[in-house]
C-alpha cells in the first residue's frame, strides 16, 4: 500500500492548529464536493479529504500518525508498511477517537484507503467491541445528567515469559489533546499493571476506573488493554500453543540425541530427539505451551544446524562425509538429455 500525507492533502503545515485543519478542510470541500464540483475526480478527492480529515482533526488518531510518519520509507507515494505492532503504547478513546472518525460527503469511511484501514479501520473496530460507553463531551443539553465516563483502549508489547510466569509491569502510555488554541498537546502516564499468568495474544486486560472520568458523579471509564507479544526469532505463540526452532547437528538428527531446551518460561528441559528425525518436523512436548485450563502445547521445530569447515581437520571430516554417502543425490535429478524431445 502506498504512504499517505495527509497534511499534504489538506494543503497544510504538520504544525497545522485544529483550526488550520477545519478552515483547509471546508475550503476545499466546497470546490470538491460531489453535488456542486465539475472537476471529473471530484469524489475521489472528497474521499481524500474526508479521510485526511479523520486523521487531523483527531488529536490521537494524529498524534499516532505523526509517529508513523517519521519512519525512514514514510514517503507520500512511496510502497509503505507499517512496523508490527506500531500503534503499541497509544491509549484511544472509545467514539470518535477510536472508531474511524466522522466522514463528510463523498465518502464514508468504508470508501477510504487501504493505508487508513491498516492504520485505524481494521485495528480501531476490534478495540471498539469491549466498548460500553458512547463518546461525550460532557454534560450539555439534554444529557446534562449524570454520565459513565468513556472506556479508552490501549495495545501493549509484552514478553511471551510474562505469559508464562505472570509479572508486574510499570507501561507508558501516550495519547494527545487539543489544547484551547488549538494546538495539539501530546500526553504521557504510567501505569502499573499486573500481568496475569496464561495471557494470550489479544486477550483484553481491563483496569476498571482508567479511562476517562464520568460526569454528575458517575464513575469513570476503563482501560482496555489488549496484549501483543513482541517478536522474538527464539519463539511465536498461536493461541496457547507456542513453536520454537531447535538446532541440532546432523548427526543428532540422524543418530538421535539428548538435547536441552530452554522454554519460553526460562525453564531448562531435557528432549530426546529421536533418531533420523528431518528438518521441518515438528516435536510436541504436551502442556509446555502458555499455561491455561488446559494448557498450550509447546512444539519444537528441528533445523539442522551445519558446522563450518575451519581447519584442515574438519574439511578431512567433510570429506569422508562425503565419500561415504557418494551415493546420496539431495536435489532431483531428471533422465531426459538437453534437446531431446518429449
Amino acid at each position: 500500500m502506498e504512504f499517505k500525507d495527509y497534511y499534504q492533502t489538506l494543503g497544510v503545515s504538520p504544525t497545522a492548529t485544529a483550526d488550520e485543519i477545519k478552515k483547509a478542510y471546508r475550503k476545499l470541500a466546497r470546490k470538491y464536493h460531489p453535488d456542486v464540483s465539475k472537476e471529473p475526480d471530484a469524489v475521489a478527492r472528497m474521499t481524500a479529504l474526508n479521510e485526511a480529515n479523520a486523521v487531523l482533526s483527531d488529536p490521537e488518531k494524529r498524534a499516532a500518525y505523526d509517529r508513523l510518519a517519521q519512519e525512514p520509507h514514510a514517503r507520500p507515494g512511496q510502497e509503505f508498511r507499517p512496523p508490527p505492532h506500531w500503534d503499541a503504547g497509544f491509549e484511544f478513546s472509545d467514539g470518535a477517537g477510536s472508531h474511524g472518525g466522522t466522514h463528510g460527503p463523498g465518502g464514508a469511511s468504508g470508501d477510504y484507503s487501504d493505508f487508513f484501514e491498516q492504520l485505524f479501520g481494521r485495528a480501531a473496530r476490534a478495540r471498539g467491541t469491549s466498548g460500553r460507553a458512547e463518546r461525550g463531551d460532557g454534560p450539555q443539553g439534554p444529557q446534562a445528567h449524570a454520565q459513565r465516563g468513556t472506556d479508552h483502549h490501549a495495545r501493549i508489547e509484552l514478553d511471551l515469559a510474562d505469559a508464562y510466569r505472570g509479572a508486574e509491569r510499570t507501561l507508558t502510555l501516550q495519547s494527545a489533546h487539543q489544547a484551547d488554541d488549538g494546538s495539539l498537546v501530546r500526553d504521557e502516564r504510567q501505569l502499573a499493571v499486573k500481568i496475569p499468568q496464561g495471557v494470550r495474544e489479544g486477550q483484553l486486560i481491563r483496569l476498571a476506573g482508567q479511562g476517562s472520568p464520568g460526569w454528575g458523579g458517575a464513575p469513570a471509564g476503563d482501560l482496555f488493554l489488549e496484549v501483543l507479544f513482541k517478536p522474538d526469532p527464539r519463539w511465536r505463540a498461536e493461541g496457547r500453543d507456542v513453536y520454537q526452532p531447535l538446532a541440532v547437528t546432523p548427526w543428532e538428527a540422524a543418530l538421535g540425541a539428548s538435547v536441552e531446551v530452554t522454554t519460553p518460561g526460562g525453564s531448562v528441559i531435557e528432549v530426546s530427539v529421536p533418531a533420523g528425525w528431518k528438518s521441518g518436523r515438528k516435536l510436541r512436548l504436551k502442556g509446555r505451551g502458555i499455561p491455561g485450563h488446559p494448557p498450550g502445547d509447546l512444539y519444537l521445530e528441528l533445523h539442522l544446524a551445519l558446522p563450518p569447515a575451519t581447519n584442515d581437520a574438519e574439511r578431512a571430516a567433510y570429506a569422508a562425509l562425503a565419500q561415504a554417502f557418494a551415493h546420496y543425490q539431495p536435489r532431483p535429478t531428471s533422465t531426459a538429455q538437453p534437446g531431446a524431445q518429449p
